[in-house]
């Protein structure tokens, strides 16, 4: 019979050497999937699937390390499964980075739950963080644990199922916190019906914030390429005139104004979108886009407004959600009451990426209020 400590040890040494590698797998393995999803459906998919898998070995640890015993009779060394539960944060949180960069928007609360993955992603590769100072404390290791497999979960489900955002985010919200019981439970043992419902009770409100604070949470696989707030449209070729971000009342009310947005995603979208605009933090109108299509098409959505309040100086804002209130993006600019010329910049270019060429023949939604 094989030698198998030999294998494992030299497994460990060359893990032990090169320890940067996994991390460096797992941001290239994301790398490949964003790039993929956009080109080779199948193979991203794979990718994906594997991601997934790859969590049935922290989930069922336990289980797997009895029938490793059972079948070799051998015991998995405690540094392999150190490092093997190290390596799985490592290539999830790097593999879920690139979709998370790209579709965050800076300058909201979305900033907060990037940063945290990306904190996260730099302890999982700092062993002495990871070892001396995460793993001991048990509640922190768990709420790493619970925010990788989320973060993976909203990345992989869309790719995977082909869901909408709504349903990827309920589902990935559900499936983390009904797979963080059991960890909860094992690092903190029921030894009274007093501590099973202070658990329950812990995880709901976990799943609770995470419910109500669903606006920091990136939509992993949508995000704009290209958006304007203008006064002209052209309705043959479907493009805005200028982009705005200074605009006189006068002209908002002789013209309206027309909030443009161009929303990549990759595998398909289905769903219905809003754009919500705002003036100086209250919202005025929520405008619904019923979206259907497949990328090749594009996705080019516009709302118009015209009736805007008697007074629409300030600061306004069109935030493009989804169903459940995630936000993929967010348009700005400044009504004043002066008649001074429109201040313009470049149309919206987010990313610095051009959208892919639309078919003029596309059915885009496009709203009037």
């Amino acid at each position: 019979m094989p030698d198998w400590n030999h294998y494992v040890t030299r497994i460990l040494d060359l893990m032990k050497r090169y320890p940067g590698l996994i991390a460096l797998f797992g941001f290239a393995s994301g790398i490949s999937s964003f790039i993929l999803v956009d080109r080779q459906e199948a193979l991203a998919t794979w990718i994906a699937v594997i991601m997934l898998v790859s969590w049935l070995w922290l989930m069922f640890e336990n289980s797997v390390m009895q029938l490793f015993t059972k079948i070799f009779k051998r015991e998995i060394p405690p540094p392999l499964l150190r490092y093997g539960t190290q390596m799985i944060h490592q290539e999830s949180l790097f593999f879920v980075l690139p979709f998370f960069f790209i579709t965050t928007t800076w300058n909201s609360g979305q900033l907060v739950f990037t940063s945290l993955l990306g904190a996260a992603a730099l302890i999982s590769i700092t062993d002495p963080l990871y070892y001396k100072w995460l793993a001991p404390k048990r509640w922190l290791f768990l709420a790493l644990h619970t925010l990788t497999l989320f973060a993976a979960l909203l990345t992989a489900l869309p790719i995977i199922l082909h869901l909408t955002t709504a349903e990827s985010y309920k589902l990935s919200l559900g499936i983390a916190m009904l797979l963080s019981f059991p960890s909860l439970v094992s690092s903190f043992p029921i030894n009274h019906w007093r501590r099973g419902v202070l658990l329950l009770a812990v995880t709901l409100v976990i799943g609770g914030a995470g419910w109500f604070l669903r606006s920091w949470v990136p939509p992993a696989t949508l995000w704009l390429t290209e958006v304007a707030v203008s006064t002209d449209f052209d309705n043959q070729n479907r493009t805005p005139g200028e982009s705005l971000k200074e605009v006189s009342a006068r002209q908002v009310r002789n013209s309206g104004l027309y909030a443009y947005t161009a929303i990549n995603a990759p595998r398909g979208l289905d769903e219905r979108i809003y754009h919500v605009w705002r003036q100086n933090g209250k919202e005025v109108d929520r405008i619904a886009l019923d979206i259907h299509g497949g990328r090749k098409e594009g996705y080019r959505a516009w709302t118009r407004k015209q009736n805007f309040p008697a007074d629409p100086t300030g600061r306004w804002q069109v935030r493009v959600l989804t169903e459940d209130g995630q936000m993929i993006g967010v348009l700005r600019f400044l009504v004043t009451d002066t008649d001074q010329a429109p201040v313009t910049h470049s149309a919206g270019d987010p990313l610095g990426i051009k959208p892919s060429a639309d078919d003029p023949a596309q059915s885009n939604p496009g709203q009037t209020y």
